[in-house]
């Protein structure tokens, strides 16, 4: 059951949404009923069992998605210790 929802948002990103969607031939409902899908679906399926601390510190920064973690980190502790 669809129900109707009233945002406030500027009026210059409205426009530009709006347009987005004409290029993409979709209604700007759609779009934004699809994002916050994804955003609750995300949420549900990456909540981890971490502590408030740990919790505090997600997106604290970012990393490049073709960055290698393990060698970043294998990296430190060399340096650390040798």
């Amino acid at each position: 059951m669809n129900t109707k929802l009233t945002l406030t948002i500027e009026k210059s990103i409205i426009e530009k949404a709006k347009s987005y969607a004409n290029r993409k031939s979709r209604s700007l409902s759609d779009i934004i009923e699809n994002y916050l899908k994804k955003l609750t679906i995300e949420e549900e399926t990456t909540k981890l069992d971490t502590n408030p601390l740990v919790e505090s510190l997600r997106g604290s920064f970012k990393i490049s998605k073709d960055s290698d973690y393990k060698k970043i980190l294998q990296e430190r502790r060399e340096n650390k210790y040798l």
